[in-house]
């Protein structure tokens, strides 16, 4: 027998054998090598959104490493000196002095700010579409809710990490939105007084904001992110990716790339992305804090806007009416709390349906085929549905702008806001379910009656008729693959030892019936009707 850790003779290896062969004795790089070349990617456009947002992730990673070098996270008091001429003689903070100082002295220095923005909010915007994407398409079923529960905790740090990015430069426009949230924070009943003293180290605006906020935006929430990341990522290498459903495509394969394609592909990607990033940077100005000046606590810029990412809770702030509650000698303000409240209600809603449905569904098994989002009518809906009413409420972000430029009441936007939030999800959950089950429609009928060819027969009595083409196995397959639940049976009145059904069993029941109940999809085709149409219609 042959043994490979023997001592080589002298000459026989250069250096760099030996040091790659003392690596793998004790990292067994090589074995990682190989099972990294049998994975497989598939090669579909919607996979590249999680892409972005890594690409994204990195982009903001080594911009914000250049930024630190210069930005200094203090709220003490200095005199500008700096470039911009308007503002010099004034009193500032060392944070916008420094931020100044970045975007006008430091060579280089605006670029990269403004392409730190734009890659947060292009991180953000692929992580929550790649969010919509796994959703729409079951991609959260077993094994992979804990993926989803790492995507989703990488959302809302990926919001918050934007949000005390924001504030960092001590601008009017900032310390206008940190009022804002400051606002909200009191408004939770028993401990806002206290989280507010402990988030800005004494009343509002206090001296530790930026120091603190300093702290969060540099070290905890890329720690956290990252973690999650390669979490993310581990997982998704262990439970392999999920595929479109297709000929040859199983629950226990992946059809795709082998890795050195997919990294050659990936590594174009990045360039790509790296690219659009940069070149958004270079001729699209972004957050001109010179132009708003600092903050003062006794001013509030005209017009501000956050970032579109948390227009949603800006939004719902401003149409909420100013309703307040005195008891016990103390204030409630509904006007802050219930817009936070149902803010926090929207997002864990979106966090905790995977888990509803499997309770619903019961379906313990492994799922790695995708499905198609007609095939899901009810839970496409509530997807536009949730969807619906996030837009409205950004919409309702910009009451003041679109009233300006519109030339109407703000009142008047305000309260199509207020009735767009009850109204709209409706509407967009009822017009989703039917174009759903329309799309569901017209898939039966192309496998059963195949697809318009575009040549038109005129029968021996006259009638004109289009004459169809059966589908060829491929897109049968594609559109006959998937699999259709039944809702659970109701429970029986009393069971065998007497006892009523409780509460939680009639509950899964009648969600079960709201999610695959009568009306909630059409049958697909069996293999009788198939053959029996096809019959029929040979020649």
């Amino acid at each position: 027998m042959g043994n490979d850790s023997r001592p080589a003779e002298p000459g026989q290896e250069r250096s760099g054998e030996r040091l790659a062969r003392w690596v793998d004795s004790r990292s067994g790089y090589r074995r990682l090598t190989r099972s990294a070349r049998r994975l497989v990617f598939p090669d579909h456009w919607s996979f590249m959104l999680g892409e972005i947002a890594l690409y994204a992730f990195v982009i903001l990673l080594i911009t914000g490493v250049y930024l630190s070098f210069y930005f200094h996270p203090s709220s003490n008091l200095v005199v500008y000196q700096g470039s911009y001429t308007p503002l010099r003689g004034q009193l500032v903070s060392e944070a916008y002095d420094s931020t100044l100082h970045i975007s006008f002295d430091v060579r280089g220095g605006l670029l990269i700010r403004q392409a730190h923005h734009w890659a947060a909010l292009v991180f953000v915007a692929a992580v929550f579409v790649h969010m919509l994407r796994i959703f729409f398409t079951g991609a959260f079923r077993k094994p992979r809710e804990l993926n989803w529960v790492f995507g989703f905790l990488l959302l809302i740090l990926a919001m918050f990490g934007g949000l005390t990015g924001y504030d960092l430069p001590d601008d009017l426009l900032s310390g206008t939105g940190l009022q804002v949230v400051n606002g909200t924070i009191l408004s939770i009943p028993v401990v806002g007084t206290y989280l507010s003293f402990l988030l800005f180290g004494g009343e509002f605006p206090g001296e530790d904001l930026i120091a603190r906020f300093n702290t969060l935006h540099v070290l905890v929430i890329p720690g956290l992110m990252i973690a999650l990341i390669v979490g993310h990522l581990a997982l998704a290498v262990r439970h392999r990716h999920t595929q479109y459903p297709g000929p040859g495509r199983t629950n226990g394969n992946v059809v795709g790339l082998p890795l050195k394609v997919y990294a050659v592909k990936a590594g174009a990607y990045f360039s790509f992305v790296s690219s659009v990033i940069f070149f958004m940077a270079a001729v699209a100005q972004i957050n001109p804090v010179w132009n708003y000046g600092p903050f003062r606590p006794d001013q509030v810029s005209a017009g501000s806007q956050p970032d579109w990412y948390m227009g949603v809770a800006d939004g719902l702030l401003r149409v909420m009416p100013g309703w307040e509650i005195d008891f016990w000698g103390h204030t409630l303000a509904l006007d802050n709390f219930l817009p936070l409240l149902v803010g926090v209600l929207l997002f864990l809603a979106m966090g905790a349906y995977p888990f509803l449905e499997a309770w619903v569904t019961d379906d313990d098994r492994e799922q790695h085929l995708l499905d198609r989002p007609r095939n899901r009518p009810v839970r496409t809906a509530l997807g536009v549905a949730w969807l619906s009413v996030y837009s409205v409420a950004l919409i309702g972000a910009a009451n003041d702008l679109i009233a300006t430029r519109l030339h109407v009441s703000v009142n008047a936007v305000t309260w199509t806001v207020r009735i767009g939030l009850f109204v709209v999800p409706v509407l967009a959950f009822i017009v989703t379910e039917r174009l759903a089950l329309g799309l569901q429609r017209r898939d039966r009928d192309k496998v059963l009656h195949g697809r318009e060819s575009g040549v038109i027969k005129r029968l021996p009595h006259g009638e004109y008729v289009e004459i169809h083409e059966p589908l060829d196995q491929a897109h049968l397959h594609a559109l006959t693959a998937h699999e259709q639940y039944r809702p659970l049976k109701a429970a029986p009145a009393r069971d065998t030892d007497g006892a009523m059904p409780s509460r939680t069993q009639r509950l899964r029941v009648g969600l079960s019936r709201v999610l695959y109940g009568p009306g909630t999809q059409i049958p697909k085709p069996t293999a009788d009707e198939y053959k029996e149409i096809t019959g029929r219609h040979r020649p």
